[in-house]
Order: structure tokens, then sequence, then C-alpha cells
């Protein structure tokens, strides 16, 4: 696998645009990402019952058809909660797309991102649209113009492109996302969208996405908020030309190492530009009975809004970590129980087999004053171990979120 600095539109047959549609001030708040020839596509869209416009749209459309061709988006309005309105505009969005690109019915897809509850000026969008579709092109300036859209409160481009070779063909794999606030997803991120030109089925690529996403989006949290937006979107559009990989073989794995990479990286990212942010942390489970049990635990921690203010206040306060853990209901022994906290020059244990440990506040403050931490826990309980990521909680994640729709 080589790691690769491309964008969205490195993969073959792909092509994609980034415009001004009127919903924002200045800033450019739409986006295409078109492929030249149908494309196997799988999703996984927010576990939130109040779902947007869009996610319901594109729910009906992919029980139709496994191949899309274009994806619309649009920032700075989420267009959720906006009733029968907002259903007809974001259908209005896809067939204004269908219709420039001259696509079959049922190849575009739609998603939105920004406040909830306004409805969309749909007249400049769709005019837009009309004007801008011809700008969709193939150059690095051109991805970054798309991850630039799509961003809201973000401060900068979240991105991720590999080459792996398969059969002698070289095969790209690109991701774009979004996202820095509203994080808690639980399906697979606030908005992403993967491209990559590999022959692959659609039923071994939906299966990789639902499973490569337990691991990497799943297993991240900013502020515990699930969005009524959360998007993924993988298209797989063949040209690459490897034969079609349709059991796990060795090709298969090769992708998934490299698709896996791309999600993580992505999901990575979103945490490092979390809103009012000033550390990544990462919590890393072992000894729980079950995977289940593992993520469950980790994702428990670092979800905890004690938990990330006590390291934006950088106390060592492993009896918040203790107690998010019991959020959970399940069972552990305190006495097989040991914790540590970590960065790349220091490490100091609190606690091991369930007793406490005198520590030195001082060392312990040098590592929380970093801007990366580590959080070990080991439970003795099992063999299975899990890790998730996350931010600190601070005074500016308040004021950013007090004044989101000014």
């Amino acid at each position: 696998m080589k790691i690769i600095d491309a964008g969205i539109t490195t993969p073959k047959g792909f092509k994609a645009a980034g415009f001004f549609g009127g919903i924002r001030r200045k800033k450019d708040d739409m986006s295409l990402i078109y492929s030249e020839v149908p494309a196997n596509c799988a999703a996984v869209f927010t576990k939130n019952t109040v779902k947007a416009a869009p996610i319901l749209l594109d729910i009906e459309i992919l029980k139709n058809t496994n191949l899309i061709q274009a994806i619309v988006i649009n920032s700075g309005n989420a267009n959720a909660c906006t009733g029968k309105k907002g259903l007809e505009d974001a259908k209005t969005m896809v067939e204004t797309v269908r219709e420039v690109l001259k696509l079959d019915k049922d190849r575009v897809l739609v998603s939105s991102t920004g406040v909830i509850g306004s409805p969309l000026p749909i007249d400049k969008i769709t005019k837009s649209i009309k004007e801008n579709y011809k700008k969709l092109g193939n150059t690095i300036e051109d991805s970054n113009n798309v991850a630039n859209a799509i961003m809201t409160t973000d401060t900068f481009q979240k991105k991720a492109s590999v080459e792996i070779e398969i059969e002698g063909k070289k095969v790209t794999i690109a991701g774009i996302a979004k996202g820095s606030g509203m994080i808690h997803p639980n399906m697979g991120t606030m908005l992403a969208y993967i491209t990559t030109d590999i022959n692959i089925s659609h039923k071994l690529l939906d299966e990789l996405l639902k499973e490569s996403t337990k691991d990497s989006y799943n297993m991240i949290s900013v502020d515990g908020d699930t969005s009524t937006n959360d998007s993924l979107i993988v298209l797989a559009n063949k040209m690459a030309g490897n034969k079609e990989i349709n059991i796990k073989d060795e090709n298969y794995y090769k992708f998934k190492e490299a698709f896996d990479y791309i999600n993580l990286s992505l999901a990575k990212q979103i945490i490092k530009d979390g809103e009012g942010a000033g550390k990544f942390i990462e919590v890393n489970i072992k000894g729980a009975k079950t995977k289940k049990d593992a993520r469950e635990f980790a994702k428990s921690v670092i979800s905890s809004s004690l938990v990330k203010t006590a390291f934006f206040g950088e106390d060592a306060n492993w009896g918040r970590i203790v107690c998010a853990l019991g959020y959970t209901e399940i069972d552990f022994s305190l006495e097989k129980f040991s914790i540590n906290i970590e960065n790349k020059e220091n490490k100091i244990d609190l606690m091991k087999d369930g007793i406490p440990l005198v520590f030195s506040e001082e060392k312990a403050l040098e590592i929380l004053k970093m801007k990366e931490i580590k959080v070990n826990i080991s439970l003795g309980e099992g063999t299975e171990s899990a890790t998730a990521w996350g931010c600190d909680l601070s005074y500016d994640y308040v004021k950013i979120n007090g004044s989101y729709r000014s």
C-alpha cells in the first residue's frame, strides 16, 4: 500500500467540482462528485431516528439500485426537519443533476449539512448547478474545491488517498470528509465520500463498508451528538481493470487493508479538528470478554463529558474513567483492573490490579499537557481489545455552538 498526496478525483474516471450556490454568504457551498460510468455504491447513514430529507431520499434510491454515478452535496443548510418541502427540494437537487449530466433515473444521491430547520434556497441551488456543472474536472484543485465546499465549522480539509496493485493493475482509493462537531456516529461518519476504481462486487463492497465503520468512524466522539445527516458513501467504478473481486481472497484483503486505512485516517482527522479541541485522546481497551464489550467500554470512556473536561483541565482524575466504564452496565472486576496514561515520551501507572497507586502529579501533568495522549485500560476479563478516539471538551466548544446559527 502506497500513501499518496491526491484527491477524490485521482481514481480513474472520477471528476468533481466545488462552487458557490448561494446558501452561505461567500464561501463555496455546493459540490458534485461524478463517475464517467455507473459505479457500485455502498452507503451507511445515521441511526438518529430524526433523519434529514437527503438521507430519506438516498435510502429510497438505494433500495432500487446498486449503481450510482453522481453525488450532489450542499453545506450551510442541513435540509433537516423541513417536512414535505424539504424532501421535494432534495428530489429537485437530484433531478437537476440528472438532467444536466444526462444520467438515467436513480443514478444520483444527495447530501446536505449545516443548520437544521431552515428551508433550502432551492432556486439559487438549481441555478448554480446548471451554471457550474461544466466545471467538473479531475485535477487536484478540483478535488480540493470539493473538500473545501463540504466544510462547515471545520478548520481544515480531511482527505486521504492510497494506491495498491492488484493483478498488475494500479488501484486507487481516495476519500474526503467533513465534521468537527455533532460527532458521535452510530453508522459511519458525518459526511464522507470515498471513490475507487477497483472492480469489486457490490455484495463484498457493502459488507466491507459496514465492517470497516465499526473500528473507525463508530469509534470516535467529539461531543456525544449523533447528527441527523451522517452519511458515508462509497463509489467503486471498476475502471482499474482488475478482474472482479467476488470472494475473500488475497486481493480482497489487500483492498480491505487500504480501505480500512482510508476510513481510519479520515476518522482521526475529524477528531483532530473537533470544535474547540486542544487534545487528541486515544483510549485502548484490552482484556475484555468480547469484541462488542471492548468497543462499548472504549466508546463509553471517550464519550464521557466528565472525562473530556478532565483532560481539558489536565487533571489525572482516573475515577472519572472508571465511572465511564460503568456506564456500559457491562460487568467487570475492579480487582483485575489496571490503567495508565502516556504520550510519546512518558508513561505513568494510575491503578494496578485494582489498587490505586501513588503517582507523581507533576509527571502526570507533563503527560496531560501534551496534544496527543493515550489512555490504556486492562480489564483482565478476556482477550478482546478495541480502540476509540476523541478529544477534550473546552470553553471554545461552548462558544462555537452557542452561536452556531449566527
